[in-house]
């Protein structure tokens, strides 16, 4: 199996105020390289979300923006790569908010949520949170809500599932962003 794992952390509640962002490439079943960055959101922090991620307005001083970081990571984001996320809702949407932000043209790709194949594949777990998934699967997940170590996680997941219940099955659950 072939993907790209994602995971945003937001300054705040603005789904366009991203402020790190990591990505992890698996080819054949295996994790080859991972990519994280702080980004700054140009952007007000909130407590709330400091609080969550510990990054502060601080850390994001010299980072980049947003528009500096799609020039690296655009080609991973077509309708011939999937991507994953845990509650990709979300990270789809930060995406989306971000790169309109900037006026920059969203792309369309594939995308599967871990948070809704966890639900259907593992029914067991009180919930599916990323924590709470990753302990019933046995997947490290040290420093959660760190994205590198979020996306790690997902990517663990998926490839978890995909070992339990089979590729067709993961197929039946990808779909095209809108």
């Amino acid at each position: 199996m072939d993907f790209v794992s994602m995971d945003f952390e937001t300054a705040n509640g603005a789904r366009s105020s991203a402020c790190s962002l990591a990505l992890v490439l698996v080819r054949n079943n295996k994790i080859v390289d991972n990519f994280y960055t702080l980004i700054n959101p140009q952007d007000y922090f909130s407590p709330r979300n400091i609080q969550i991620h510990h990054i502060t307005p601080e850390d994001v001083a010299d980072a980049p923006t947003f528009d500096k970081v799609w020039s690296h990571i655009s080609p991973l984001f077509d309708n011939s790569h999937l991507v994953a996320a845990h509650n990709a809702s979300f990270d789809n949407s930060v995406l989306k908010n971000t790169l309109s932000n900037y006026n920059i043209m969203v792309p369309k790709y594939l995308t599967i949520d871990t948070l809704r194949t966890s639900r259907k594949f593992y029914p067991q777990f009180p919930n599916h949170k990323l924590n709470t998934v990753s302990d019933g699967l046995n997947i490290d997940l040290r420093n959660h809500h760190n994205a590198l170590a979020d996306s790690m996680a997902c990517a663990e997941i998926l490839l978890r599932t995909e070992q339990e219940f089979g590729i067709e099955q993961i197929k039946k659950m990808v779909k095209l962003t809108s």
